[in-house]
């Protein structure tokens, strides 16, 4: 009974966070309510408050939704040392892309995030927290850039300081216009092309 018990709290939490996205993307996070949010879970507001304790909180609990397996994505990789860094680097920022077509969730978990939160009052500070996770995405980045030029796979007007900060404004600018004009794109067969363009430039003749 107890297990089961935990199960269907945890399915709740889950049920609650799935209808907070929804109704972050069609309110923005400044203007949904708790209440809205339980309406859309099927559950009162007292059951939002056992899980979560204010908007803020459930906020957070999205962001690590989609950074937590960002972030193991590329740490994964390094692990395995691949000889190739940079097609290495290349194919799991294709692979994130692609996704963002494959995945629903990861698309309205990215739409909130970029688009449906202005990072003022109660939100203003996650700013500092996306600061440390982008200073966190970027060591990873540096770490791949790091070996190709240890290799030699870096042409030698491409900076290793430079790039990692590059990459990141590259790949949200991508993603950004994806989600403000997902007609203009088709990433699955274009996610290819777009990184190739960047890595391309990146590469030295090696």
């Amino acid at each position: 009974m107890a297990r089961k018990t935990k199960e269907q709290a945890e399915a709740t939490k889950e049920a609650i966070l799935e209808a907070a996205a929804m109704v972050f993307v069609d309110k923005g996070v400044s203007r949904a309510s708790l209440e809205e949010i339980a309406s859309q879970a099927g559950v009162t507001r007292g059951g939002v408050y056992w899980h979560f304790k204010n908007k803020a909180d459930i906020f957070a609990a999205l962001h690590e939704q989609l950074y937590i397996p960002f972030s193991e994505m590329f740490l994964e990789g390094l692990e395995k040392n691949d000889p190739y860094p940079l097609q290495q680097l290349e194919k799991l920022c294709v692979d994130l892309l692609k996704e963002l077509e494959d995945n629903p969730q990861k698309k309205r978990l990215l739409t909130i995030f970029f688009l449906k939160c202005d990072y003022s009052g109660d939100m203003a500070c996650f700013l500092e927290y996306q600061k440390k996770q982008k200073a966190q995405s970027m060591e990873a980045f540096s770490r791949y850039f790091e070996r190709a030029e240890e290799k030699g796979y870096l042409s030698g007007h491409a900076n290793p300081y430079i790039l990692p900060r590059a990459l990141v404004c590259y790949v949200t600018g991508i993603a950004t216009e994806y989600l403000r004009n997902p007609e203009i794109f088709n990433l699955k067969e274009q996610a290819e092309s777009l990184m190739q363009i960047f890595f391309k430039w990146v590469c030295s003749e090696k």
